[in-house]
């Protein structure tokens, strides 16, 4: 492979690895790590707009199989919860009939074409219906990549028949580009794991190279990523009402049926078709942060095929979008107190010498750039507050940005906003060219339609913000704000809050954080607390995901139990 192209190859993943937010709870922005990530660990995937709702007057496409695993979808908007009524308790995600249906068979007996690509890696496509309700209505082609086990002798290898199977990878997102990841990743991974199993990703339906659904073009997407999501005035909330119907006309003019269905559950489904086509009895599974709510809808729906599963940078699928959001919106004031509290110690730190110090400049370089968006070196763009929160969430996801926030934020109070605004294209995976991957546009038909949209409109949103300024004084009006998106999304949503049992299933372990911005702790938590054979492995640190930081306690537990079945005791700590 020529250099130049190789480069371009490991930038993308490096994108993967970093431009996505966090899933279907339903922010614009979400869980995903930094630019430039490369082990597995530290790259994953989420980029968020907010879980949707259409209106009652838009056309209804509901996605195929998405009810009947996980109880009745519901159309409408949480507008109780604004009110202060309780919440009826989440259903839990029932299994599908463990004999594959008559009408898929022809799906489950595929061959699959492995050919050479990319650098060593093999590739192949496979089929799943469009409507596995429907399966003779039409299908989608899915792309996959393996990397093969490293065989050989000792540390460095194995016999093949010393083969696990495979391992598939999901880096989160949703959006996020599962074959990206594996061919930026693979190589990192542990030598024992690589060399008993394929490392195996597959782009879900509606991203990257499977069936990837676009929405607007790159100068469009420039003015979505620029608008004001702290509105100060009607004039401003019907310009960010605009750019949400804007997005979602765009989604529904060029995806059209396909918007309906692209949900988790039919996602998963299609996990279960390539893990029969792989000839695996049990999908073996590592997901990160949205990745997990994949994982983890897989095992309640195939507890019986479910192998060895790590779910790292967890999400409660029992949270309907407007308490996901408001959750996430504490995560990340968590992970900004950690920031601070490290900046004020340090020479070049541009915020003061105090954490309330810290805050208060923060605040101040935001109202500033709202009302004056600074210019900037790069190319023709200003800087507006929108981007500007967005490069400073994008920072929270490891701690390893933190010295590059530090200059930009000095850069910023200094009248440049360069640095801010790159850290806001990193987030979005925005190309030197202008244009923009799949990413953001899969995320946001993925998540509308797995959640029932937080807000009937800006009205709703106005209520709910005093409730996430008291979750994230610092950017709780902007998610609040945020979670508009779905609002006017053209394919109703088909799932609902749910707990998933995967009765039956082998241990599942969930990987949680403690200072994660994206899926915060409590999430982990919740989820092992959920799983009948959930076991909870936490790591006291900073940054969204843990598997692959090279900790020893941590990477350690989890290769043991990927590589032997050994899991490792509920409750186990590694960390600081």
């Amino acid at each position: 492979m020529p250099a130049e192209l190789r480069a371009d190859r490991e930038r993308r993943a490096g994108v993967v690895a970093a431009a996505a937010l966090l899933a279907a709870v339903g922010l614009v922005l979400g869980g995903c790590t930094p630019t430039g990530t490369t082990t597995p660990g530290a790259a994953s995937s989420d980029t968020v707009p907010p879980a949707g709702d259409a209106p009652a007057s838009a056309p209804s496409a509901p996605a195929s199989g998405s009810a009947s695993a996980s109880g009745p979808a519901s159309g409408s908007a949480p507008a109780a919860a604004l009110a202060g009524a309780p919440r009826p308790a989440a259903a839990p995600l029932e299994p599908l009939p463990a004999a594959v249906p008559a009408a898929l068979v022809s799906y489950y007996g595929q061959r699959l074409a492995w050919q050479p690509c990319d650098d060593g890696y093999e590739c192949t496509t496979f089929k799943v219906p469009l409507d596995y309700d429907r399966p003779a209505g039409g299908d989608l082609t899915l792309a996959a990549v393996r990397a093969p086990a490293v065989t050989g002798s000792g540390a460095a290898g194995a016999a093949r028949g010393d083969r696990l199977g495979s391992l598939l990878l999901n880096p989160g997102g949703p959006g996020a580009s599962a074959v990206e990841y594996v061919e930026g990743v693979a190589r990192t991974y542990d030598s024992g794991v690589r060399a008993r199993y394929d490392l195996v990703g597959v782009d879900p339906r509606g991203v990257g190279r499977s069936a990837p659904v676009t929405c607007l073009d790159g100068e469009r997407m420039d003015a979505y990523t620029a608008v004001d999501i702290t509105p100060d005035d009607p004039a401003e909330i019907d310009a960010l009402v605009a750019a949400a119907k804007e997005f979602a006309e765009g989604c529904r003019r060029q995806a059209g049926d396909r918007l309906g269905h692209l949900s988790t559950v039919e996602a998963a489904r299609d996990l279960d078709v390539l893990r029969a086509l792989l000839g695996d009895e049990r999908l073996n599974y590592v997901g990160k942060s949205y990745g997990t709510f994949l994982g983890a809808t897989y095992a309640g729906l195939f507890p019986g095929r479910t192998g060895r599963m790590v779910l790292d940078g967890a999400m409660d699928p029992s949270l309907d979008s407007l308490a996901g959001n408001r959750t996430q919106a504490g995560g990340f004031e968590t992970a900004w107190a950690a920031f601070a509290q490290d900046c004020v110690k340090r020479e070049d730190c541009p915020l003061g010498r105090t954490e309330q110090k810290a805050g208060e400049q923060l605040a101040a370089l935001f109202a500033a750039i709202d009302a004056h968006p600074l210019p900037t070196t790069s190319d023709s763009r200003r800087l507006t507050e929108a981007q500007a929160t967005t490069g400073v969430i994008q920072a929270m996801y490891a701690d390893f940005l933190w010295p590059r926030l530090r200059t930009a934020l000095a850069d910023a109070r200094a009248g440049d906003g360069t640095g801010l605004l790159k850290l806001s294209d990193d987030y979005y995976g925005r190309e030197p060219g202008g244009s923009y991957p799949n990413l953001m546009f899969a995320n946001m038909a993925v998540n509308c339609l797995d959640l029932p949209a937080p807000f009937a409109g800006p009205d709703d949103a106005a209520r709910a913000v005093p409730d996430f300024e008291r979750a994230s004084p610092r950017f709780g009006r902007d998610m609040a704000w945020m979670a508009l998106t779905c609002t006017y999304w053209p394919a109703r949503p088909t799932g609902a809050p749910h707990t998933v049992r995967a009765s039956g299933a082998t241990p599942i372990v969930v990987v949680g954080t403690t200072r994660d911005p994206a899926t915060p702790y409590a999430w982990a938590q919740a989820l092992a607390g959920q799983l009948e054979s959930g076991r909870l492995l936490t790591y006291d640190g900073d940054g969204h995901t843990a598997y692959g930081r090279h900790d020893t306690c941590l990477d350690g537990a989890v290769n043991r139990y990927l590589l032997g079945g050994e899991a490792p005791e509920n409750g186990k700590r590694c960390g600081r």
